[in-house]
C-alpha cells in the first residue's frame, strides 16, 4: 500500500492506494556492440513501463553460452530472458525448453522479418526466439592500404587472391598486418570462421553417415592454409583474438583485412569508434572456384525459457527490443548506419538506412546466399552453416576448437590437430549413437 494526499469534501487527506507491483526482468546477453547499446537504452522501455526492473547479466560469447545452456538443462530459472543463436532455438524448442513467442503485439509485423532469418529462429511455423541482429560474414578491407599496394579487392574474391594480398599488405614494423581472423577457442568463436572457411575448400564436419571428415585432404587445406596465413601475415597472440578482440585491431589501424560477421561494418565505419571509419571496403567473403563462400548464417535473438513465471513480460521487453520502433530509437540517438541489422526487409527498402550503409546491400546478399539446409559443396546429414544443428556439436565443437587454436598458437602441428578432432569427433559420435 502506498499514500498520496488527495482531498475529500475540500480537505486535503492521505489516501492509501495499491502500490503498482514491481517486476525485475533478468536478461542473460552477449558483451557485442548492438547489445550494449541496448542496455544504454534501456530507460526508454522502462520509461513505458514503470512497473518493469531490468537487470543486465552481460558475458563474454563462450561464458554466455555456458551460463545458459547449464541455466535452461537444470531449469535453474537465473535468467527471464535469454541470447541465443541459430544454433540452440531450433534445438531448445524441440526440448520443450523455450516458450513460443504467440504474443508480440499487432504492430510487431513478424511478415517483415527476413525469411532466411525467421525460418532459422522458427520450428514448425512458431516463433521461438525474436532475432535482435542477423549476420553472415565478409571481407572488410582497407582501401587506403589496398590502393597504396595497387591491390583492387574483388567483390567476390578467391581464397588465393586473400592470401596473396595479405601477404603484400604486411609491415609488421609499422604494426600492421595483412589478415586478421579468429583463433580463440569455442565452437561460436574460430570454429564458426573454420567451419565457413571449410565449407568454401569443399569440406564437411560429416560424410552423409555422420562419419567425422577431419582426415580428408579438404580440411588439411584449409587448416594449414589458415595457420600459415596467420603466421605469416596475422597479428601476435592470433589463438587468443575472438570477434570482439579483432575488431578492437581493424579499428585501431591494425589489420588490412577482417574476415568476419557482417554485423561488424557498422562499427568499423563509425568515426567514433574507428581510426580507419573512412578507409572502409566490402566484398563477399572468399570462396576456391567450388560454389560456396566461406559466409555463415546467424541471428542473437532473444528467448523465454519454458517455466518462466514472467513471461508475459519478457514478451513485453522483446517485443520492444526487436520491434521497428526499437530501429527508430536508435537511428534518433545513433543514426541510421548503426541500428541492427540482417532482420526486417524493410531495414534493406529505407532509403535513410541504405544512404548511410554502404554494407547493406552486401549484408543483405551474403544472408541471402548462406544456405543452412545445402552448406557444403558434397551432401551433409545436417543443417547449419558455421555448426551442425545436434545437441551433441556445442561440446564437439568446443574441443575441436582447442585443437585448432593450439596449432595457431604452434604447441601442436596440424596433422596433430586434424587428429585430435577426429578422435574426439568419433568418440563423442559413438556416445551419442549416431554411428558404431
Amino acid at each position: 500500500m502506498k499514500y498520496v494526499l488527495g482531498a475529500v469534501c475540500g480537505a486535503s487527506v492521505l489516501l492509501a492506494v495499491p502500490a503498482m507491483a514491481e517486476t525485475t526482468l533478468t536478461i542473460a546477453t552477449v558483451n557485442n556492440g548492438d547489445m550494449i547499446r541496448m542496455q544504454g537504452l534501456t530507460g526508454e522501455f522502462t520509461k513505458q513501463n514503470p512497473d518493469i526492473t531490468v537487470k543486465w547479466v552481460t558475458l563474454e560469447e563462450n561464458v554466455l553460452r555456458q551460463r545458459v545452456t547449464t541455466d535452461i538443462a537444470t531449469k535453474g530459472g537465473q535468467f527471464d530472458v535469454l541470447t541465443i543463436g541459430t544454433y540452440e532455438v531450433p534445438i531448445w524448442a524441440k526440448k520443450g525448453w523455450l516458450v513460443p513467442l504467440a504474443n508480440l503485439g499487432a504492430d510487431y509485423d513478424v511478415a517483415d522479418l527476413l525469411p532466411k532469418i525467421k525460418d532459422a529462429v522458427s520450428v514448425d511455423g512458431k516463433l521461438y526466439a525474436a532475432p535482435f541482429y542477423g549476420e553472415s560474414s565478409m571481407v572488410m578491407y582497407r582501401t587506403d592500404l589496398f590502393d597504396k599496394a595497387g591491390l583492387k579487392m574483388p567483390e567476390n574474391p578467391t581464397w588465393d587472391f586473400v592470401i596473396d594480398a595479405a601477404k603484400k599488405l604486411t609491415d609488421k614494423s609499422a604494426g600492421t598486418y595483412g589478415i586478421c581472423l579468429r583463433g580463440k577457442a569455442g565452437w561460436g568463436e574460430n570454429m564458426a570462421f573454420l567451419s565457413a572457411m571449410a565449407n568454401s575448400y569443399g569440406a564437411r564436419w560429416f560424410d552423409e553417415k555422420w562419419e567425422p571428415q577431419f582426415n580428408t585432404p579438404e580440411w588439411k587445406t584449409t587448416l594449414t592454409t589458415y595457420v600459415n596465413v596467420m603466421k605469416e601475415a596475422g597479428p601476435p597472440g592470433a589463438s587468443s583474438n575472438g570477434f570482439n578482440e579483432n575488431l578492437a585491431l581493424f579499428n585501431a589501424g591494425k589489420c588490412a583485412m577482417w574476415i568476419d560477421a557482417t554485423v561488424a561494418a557498422s562499427f568499423v565505419t563509425n568515426p567514433k569508434e574507428s581510426r580507419v571509419a573512412d578507409k572502409v571496403g566490402f566484398a563477399l567473403a572468399p570462396n576456391t572456384g567450388l560454389g560456396k563462400n566461406a559466409n555463415w548464417l546467424w541471428a542473437w535473438s532473444l528467448a523465454i525459457p519454458a517455466g518462466s513465471k514472467k513471461s508475459d513480460v519478457a514478451e513485453k521487453f522483446i517485443a520492444w527490443a526487436t520491434s521497428k520502433d526499437y530501429t527508430k530509437i536508435v537511428a534518433a540517438k545513433e543514426g541510421w548506419a548503426n541500428v541492427p541489422p540482417g532482420t526486417r526487409t524493410s531495414l534493406y527498402q529505407n532509403p535513410e538506412y541504405l544512404k548511410v550503409a554502404p554494407f547493406a546491400k552486401l549484408t543483405l546478399a551474403s544472408i541471402d546466399a548462406a544456405d543452412p539446409n545445402k552448406p557444403t559443396v558434397k551432401p551433409v546429414p545436417y543443417v547449419g552453416v558455421q555448426y551442425a544443428a545436434i545437441p551433441e556439436f556445442q561440446g564437439i565443437g568446443t574441443q575441436v576448437g582447442q585443437q585448432f587454436s593450439a596449432a595457431l598458437a604452434g604447441s601442436m602441428t596440424v596433422d596433430a590437430a586434424l587428429a585430435g578432432a577426429q578422435s574426439v569427433t568419433e568418440r563423442e559420435m559413438k556416445r551419442a549413437g549416431y554411428i558404431k
